[in-house]
Formats: C-alpha cells, sequence, structure tokens
C-alpha cells in the first residue's frame, strides 16, 4: 500500500463520477490530494500555472475524461503533451467512449492509458483499485514534474 499522499488532477465534469471517484479512492485508501476540474477550459487553467506559480497545485497524474465541456480532453491532452514542463505528468484517460478512433488519437496524442469508464458500480470501484495498484504502487513517477523544466 502507498503511504505517500499523491497529487491527483481529475479531468471530469460529471459531479456523479466526480463523487464515484472520490469514494473509489476512499476505499482504496489512496491518500490524495485530489483537484477536480470540471471543464477543460478550467484544467488547461489549472495546468498552465505550474512553473510560474510556486503555489500552483502540480499533479503527479491525471485522470482525463474526453467528453468536456469547454475544451475537450483531446484539447487538454494536446496542450499538456505539448508543454515541455507538463509532458511528463501522466494521463489516463477515463471516459465512457469505446470508440476505436477515441482510443488511437488518445495514444497518437501521448495518454499513458486509455480506460473505459464501467456502468456498475463494483466494476467502477475495481477499476480505480487497479488504476491505485498499478500508478501509484507499481509504476516510479518523478518526484515532481516542474524539475523536468
Amino acid at each position: 500500500m502507498n503511504h505517500k499522499q499523491i497529487k491527483i488532477l481529475l479531468v471530469e465534469d460529471n459531479p456523479a463520477d466526480v463523487r464515484l471517484a472520490t469514494e473509489a479512492l476512499k476505499e482504496a485508501k489512496v491518500a490524495n490530494e485530489l483537484t477536480v476540474a470540471s471543464d477543460g477550459f478550467e484544467a488547461i487553467n489549472i495546468l498552465k500555472k505550474i512553473g510560474k506559480d510556486e503555489n500552483a497545485f502540480c499533479p503527479e497524474i491525471i485522470l482525463l475524461d474526453l467528453n468536456l465541456p469547454k475544451n475537450s480532453g483531446f484539447d487538454v491532452l494536446t496542450e499538456l503533451k505539448s508543454n515541455t514542463v507538463l509532458k511528463s505528468i501522466p494521463v489516463v484517460i477515463l471516459t465512457t467512449s469505446k470508440a476505436e478512433e477515441d482510443i488511437a488519437k488518445s495514444y497518437s496524442l501521448s495518454a499513458n492509458c486509455f480506460i473505459t469508464k464501467p456502468i456498475d458500480l463494483n466494476e467502477f470501484l475495481e477499476v480505480f483499485k487497479t488504476i491505485e495498484e498499478f500508478w501509484l504502487n507499481i509504476v516510479s513517477l518523478p518526484e515532481s514534474n516542474v524539475a523536468a523544466k
């Protein structure tokens, strides 16, 4: 079990999915600082502060929905991966889409993985436990993504 607190940016416009994600993180006992952006524009604004504001929230992992108001998840991913300060932050696409073109486009824009959100609550919780196990316990993440600039 990971005891280090991890900073997570959840980019999700559906309040029910935000609640599910929050509950899943609690149930998995993930020590986290969770920031939620409810649209793509808000996510980009949060990320643009990194490297410019020493108090800016700097996530160690981003959970990104594709179907967002204002700026799509693809817009956020493009902005993130084209920025030398931000591009090393792992991005997990977490969306309802199963479309092959969305999967291919996500990976072509350098997403780290693509997960289709399950509808069933228990399956949703299982997905978050798997994310927690892999990304927070198995994978080594950089201490600070800002140091990469």
